[in-house]
């Protein structure tokens, strides 16, 4: 950040009073701009036997599958995102049964929620950012071409509780980039 979003003033980087942390904070007006991580909301979707993912048809990770998940808005519950993601890019909706998986990237300022759901009539369809939707038993997950860790962790981490017959929620850091499972 190089200039004040309130006045149009440059900023500098220093430690506001009361404060513990560097902040940018503007040299004219003295407002302070926090920079917090970001809430990314997805779902697990499910339907029967199989886990519906999107292939990206936007960067970063173009062409790669995905949980359909995004970026949290303001005035929405993590739920609520989680379910409009879910039909912008799966054109599928469903019931949320609650959190599952929480994902911590500090080295990027983000944190993953995913939520498990089913997927309520089976129907989905590629969103404006996929370019196309599938179900996906098991045995069928393109585990090579999954776009980002916490897919691949919260899909390693369903089909084992799966088997255990029991569905904890999952906290996780991931500190560096990690492409495969």
């Amino acid at each position: 950040m190089k200039y004040c979003s309130h006045c149009g003033h440059p900023v500098s980087l220093k430690v506001p009073e009361g404060d513990n942390r560097e902040r940018h904070v503007c040299d004219n007006c003295g407002t302070v701009h926090y920079q917090n991580p970001r809430i990314i909301a997805g779902t697990l979707p499910v339907f029967g036997d199989r886990v519906l993912l999107c292939r990206r048809a936007i960067e970063p990770r173009l062409g790669y599958w995905t949980l359909p998940a995004g970026f949290m808005e303001n005035g929405e519950t993590t739920e609520q995102a989680a379910a409009r993601e879910t039909f912008e890019e799966a054109d599928a909706e469903v019931d949320i049964h609650g959190l599952y998986t929480v994902f911590n990237l500090p080295h990027i300022s983000q944190v993953y929620l995913f939520f498990r759901a089913d997927v309520i009539d089976g129907r989905h369809g590629p969103g404006t950012e996929s370019l196309e939707s599938r179900l996906f038993e098991e045995h069928e997950i393109p585990w090579q071409d999954l776009a980002f860790p916490t897919v691949a962790r919260t899909l390693q981490f369903f089909f084992a509780d799966r088997r255990a017959g029991e569905f904890p929620v999952r906290v996780e850091d991931i500190t560096a980039y990690q492409r495969k499972p």
